[in-house]
């Protein structure tokens, strides 16, 4: 089912590269957009995650290194039946994680330092547990992709006013379209964003409903994910990521919105309602050990 919706998404999201593409450039614009989307489309398969790990300043940790992240890692791993993933570490006093990698074979599990810091163990291995339940959901390619290309429509709509000061958007004038090149130039530096954000919602609120109750599983216990996530979500509001704020397109990524405390995060938010998300784990507890 899964590689249907990133299917799906990769179509999606080359359609709309592609029609910025006209709007900035005409026909020749499309040609470009399209090959620029084609090589992303290869890239983000393959790249995705070392480019996401690599925004946000994930250094890979070791046994020695970080003991106890790793053995937790390690057994919810053997709980889940999955291969064991490498383990990242972002130098972050704001707490939050993600996980990453095409395929259970090729995954990753990033956490904050802050993470490490205001979490005790049940809450830790709760939030690790949901982000190896989306490794086993075959999340992360979807989650990858999407944040690649989100980042590439708003670099490119960012682009366009420039284009704009510098005579952008001539080339759809000279073929007879009169003013349309510009206004559809405009209408596209509004529009693009926000389809792309719609993109990364459609994507990611199902899948942490999803992720929740399959953390549940692999920890054994609901009640310690869903402490965390009142820890973080207050954290967030606080505090959000310096790294996420750079690049938003990654917001989706994480176990809450890092982006909770600015403007930009409570418009469209990526992720469902934290309060809804500890209801729907409270309401697990009390059932039998999974």
């Amino acid at each position: 089912m899964n590689v249907l919706k990133t299917t799906v998404l990769l179509g999606a999201l080359t359609v709309l590269l592609v029609l910025v593409g006209g709007a900035l450039g005409g026909r020749g614009g499309m040609l470009i957009a399209f090959a620029l989307a084609a090589l992303m489309n290869f890239g983000s398969y393959w790249f995705s995650d070392r480019m996401v790990l690599k925004m946000h300043g994930a250094r890979e940790a070791t046994q020695a290194e970080a003991p106890e992240l790793y053995n937790m890692v390690q057994e919810l791993a053997n709980n889940a039946q999955l291969p064991m993933p490498k383990v990242y570490i972002m130098e972050t006093d704001t707490p939050n994680a993600f996980a990453t990698g095409r395929n259970p074979a090729h995954a990753a599990v990033a956490a904050t330092t802050g993470l490490m810091r205001v979490m005790n163990r049940d809450e830790l291995r709760g939030v690790l547990a949901h982000e190896l339940a989306h490794v086993r959901h075959r999340d992360t390619l979807i989650s990858a992709v999407a944040a690649t290309f989100a980042g590439a429509i708003a670099m490119i709509a960012n682009m366009a006013q420039w284009a704009m000061l510098f005579g952008g958007f001539r080339g759809n004038d000279e073929e007879g379209e009169g003013g349309t090149g510009m206004l559809g130039g405009i209408a596209m530096m509004i529009l693009a964003p926000l389809a792309a954000t719609l993109i990364q919602m459609a994507v990611s609120r199902a899948r942490e409903y999803s992720a929740d109750k399959g953390g549940a599983e692999i920890a054994g216990s609901p009640m310690g994910l869903a402490n965390a996530l009142r820890k973080l979500e207050a954290a967030n509001q606080q505090q959000p990521m310096e790294s996420a704020s750079r690049n938003p397109a990654t917001a989706h990524l994480f176990i809450v919105n890092p982006l909770a405390g600015l403007n930009i995060g409570k418009i469209f938010s990526t992720h469902p309602p934290t309060a809804e998300r500890i209801q729907r784990l409270e309401a697990m507890r009390g059932q039998a050990r999974m």
